[in-house]
């Protein structure tokens, strides 16, 4: 981003001289082709961007079936794994309220 020579204060803060007839249109034209040049730059670098972001993208999905597992496996052996951990803090839950429940019915 090193071709940007324009923020959006220095467009905000630009001050044309005025000639006899209004502004100086060369000055003026001067300044829009520096204002066009950095809009250009910036839709250069957007491109680029969005080719980066497609390219790790695509990377991203490589990796994935490289591992022989996709996305949905890897998820479903989560969600596997997570209600075999809900089973047990349930099972152990219910043990607690029996010690506790229990207990409480001999006071």
């Amino acid at each position: 981003m090193s071709n940007i020579q324009l923020t959006g204060k220095d467009i905000l803060d630009q001050d044309f001289k005025s000639s006899m007839k209004g502004y100086n249109k060369d000055e003026v034209d001067q300044f829009l082709d520096t204002v066009i040049q950095d809009y250009e730059a910036y839709e250069q670098r957007v491109r680029d961007l969005e080719q980066q972001l497609e390219q790790a993208r695509s990377g991203s999905r490589r990796e994935t079936r490289g591992n022989g597992q996709s996305q949905e496996e890897t998820s479903a052996q989560g969600m596997a794994q997570a209600g075999g951990t809900n089973y047990d803090i349930l099972k152990r839950l219910s043990n607690l309220e029996k010690e506790v429940f229990g207990k409480k019915s001999y006071e």
